[in-house]
């Protein structure tokens, strides 16, 4: 019985305790709701209402003014005590622990309280516009005026410099007069949004009316004054040039300034009426192809003075270039009995010649067309550039062809020295091989031996040829050079391995007594010694010895190079 009275006072302990902690939950949710009441009865709408109701409103101002202030009046005197009943009503349903109830009514004020503040928010944005639209419209005004004060004072002290168009701007500046007079009229009567909307019409009036009065000026001064001077000047260039000898016909600079003369005075009637950015458009084209204009008279300048200067140049260089492709040619001639030269090398003397010869006829017309003034000097330096770079080109060819040609004579020399080189070392090796202290040569180094003096026959024989192929001496050189220096270097480790087995079977000998196994190995190494096989003698007179002291065969090998080097 005690034991269910115990549970049942812990069962209530913790009712109570978790209804005191849903309680203070719930409070907490309630001081919170409570802020967000309070932050919108605060906000200063009624301070930004009278400063409204200080300016002079009227019309559609008026208006929403009205409609501001009855918004403003329902959220205080309808929502915020309805919200005020609900906090009521929430706070008894937790001090009864109707935490549900509780929750459904905080709900709909936080509903409630979203609403009222939306409604305060867009009355503050909306007073801050329409506050804010009449600061902006006096701002914007004033400078206005005081563009459209500093636009007349221009157009009035400077009115020969807009030419036919004084009168059009002079009606376009007394077109803004009555507009400004309609903004101060909304601004009086307090209809500040429609007075926002004439300034903004008035802005975008009045800056392209500034914008003209700005451009006008300059755009009558290039056309009246320095596209002609620049088209006169162009034309007295011109004029100058062909009196020096220069053909400008090709530029048809002529036709181009006439046709825009003509146009000259059609922009002149486009200023009248205003178009001024078609007419800028057409200006700056003209000055760009004036500029063009310039830069190819300047071109051909330069040209001229290319041509006068390489000229003379380039025809000694063409002389010289023919001269010494005659020496080739005779050089080749000479060379060819003597030396095999190849097809693609022999073709050079010839092709060389025929370059140079159309070069010539080349030349001989560009001088042709250079006395007869019929030419343009740009496309003169052109051709006389082509032809100095062939000219280069042909010349960097021949010299490297007359230095294959010498270089005959040297690679022959050199391969003839290389061939006694070759035989020596080749006598050399046999020497040492019959010299050497062994039972006799092995089949593969007799083979070796003569395979070598075969590439070193075939090498000589080469070399005695008429006309002297040096390629294929060069090729048969390089397989016997090879071919001799394997054989030698096989004799010298072949002589190195007989005697490091001599050396090694008479380290051995002292243990043969005492040991019989190494005795039946150095048999062995000694019977394949007997019959040439000195690899695999040197490898079981070795592998005896080591076996038997390991170690031993470095201090063997160290000996025979020691003695080696002595002898």
């Amino acid at each position: 019985m005690v034991k269910y009275i115990i549970i049942a006072v812990i069962i209530l302990l913790a009712v109570i305790i978790v209804g005191f902690l849903f309680r203070k939950k719930h409070n907490a949710e309630i001081e919170r709701l409570e802020q967000l009441k309070l932050q919108i009865q605060n906000k200063p709408i009624l301070e930004e209402l009278t400063k409204v109701k200080q300016l002079n409103m009227n019309g559609q101002t008026e208006e929403m003014f009205e409609r501001w202030r009855n918004i403003w009046t329902e959220v205080m005197d309808v929502h915020i005590p309805k919200i005020d009943a609900s906090l009521f009503d929430a706070e008894k349903a937790i001090d009864r622990f109707k935490f549900g109830k509780a929750s459904t009514i905080e709900q709909d004020i936080e509903t409630k309280i979203e609403k009222a503040d939306e409604q305060m928010n867009q009355i503050l944005k909306e007073l801050e516009e329409l506050i804010g639209s009449e600061e902006k419209n006096r701002n914007e005004m004033d400078l206005l005026k005081d563009q459209y004060r500093q636009a007349r004072k221009n157009l009035l002290a400077h009115q020969y410099s807009y030419g036919p168009a004084a009168v059009p701007l002079e009606k376009k500046l007394e077109s803004l007069t009555p507009q400004f007079e309609q903004y101060d009229k909304l601004t009086e009567e307090g209809d500040y949004l429609k007075a926002r909307e004439k300034v903004i019409s008035l802005t975008s009036e009045g800056n392209h009316t500034f914008s003209l009065i700005d451009n006008i000026p300059p755009l009558l001064a290039d056309i009246n004054s320095k596209i002609p001077a620049s088209i006169n000047e162009l034309r007295n260039g011109k004029k100058e040039m062909e009196e020096q000898s220069y053909y400008l016909n090709h530029l048809e600079i002529s036709p181009q300034l006439d046709a825009m003369e003509e146009e000259l005075a059609v922009l002149k009637q486009q200023i009248a009426e205003l178009k001024v950015e078609e007419t800028k458009e057409r200006t700056d084209a003209m000055k760009e192809s004036i500029e063009s204009f310039y830069e190819l008279l300047e071109k051909e300048v330069e040209a001229k003075h290319f041509v006068d200067q390489f000229k003379a140049e380039t025809e000694r260089q063409l002389t010289y270039v023919m001269a010494e492709s005659r020496t080739m040619f005779d050089e080749y001639a000479v060379v060819q009995r003597s030396y095999k030269i190849p097809e693609n090398d022999a073709a050079i003397p010839k092709a060389c010649m025929e370059k140079l010869e159309d070069l010539q006829k080349r030349f001989e017309l560009l001088q042709s067309r250079l006395d007869e003034e019929q030419s343009a000097y740009s496309s003169l330096q052109e051709e006389l550039i082509l032809i100095r770079d062939e000219l280069t080109t042909i010349d960097s060819v021949q010299s490297e062809f007359m230095k294959s040609l010498k270089n005959l004579r040297v690679d022959e020399t050199a391969a003839r020295q290389t061939l006694e080189l070759l035989k020596r070392k080749l006598q050399e090796t046999d020497r040492l091989l019959h010299k050497a202290n062994t039972p006799g040569i092995p089949e593969e180094m007799d083979v070796r031996l003569e395979e070598a003096e075969e590439q070193l026959f075939v090498a000589m024989q080469a070399m005695r040829e008429v006309p002297l192929n040096m390629n294929q001496v060069a090729n048969y050189l390089s397989k016997a050079e090879k071919s001799i220096n394997e054989v030698d270097d096989k004799a010298k480790e072949m002589v190195e391995n007989v005697l490091l087995i001599e050396r090694i079977i008479q380290y051995g000998n002292r243990y043969r007594k005492t040991n019989p196994q190494m005795n039946a190995k150095l048999m062995e190494a000694e019977e394949s010694f007997r019959q040439l096989r000195y690899s695999k003698a040197l490898e079981e007179a070795a592998t005896a010895v080591e076996n038997f002291e390991p170690g031993s065969m470095k201090r063997i090998e160290m000996l025979v190079k020691e003695e080696a080097w002595r002898t």
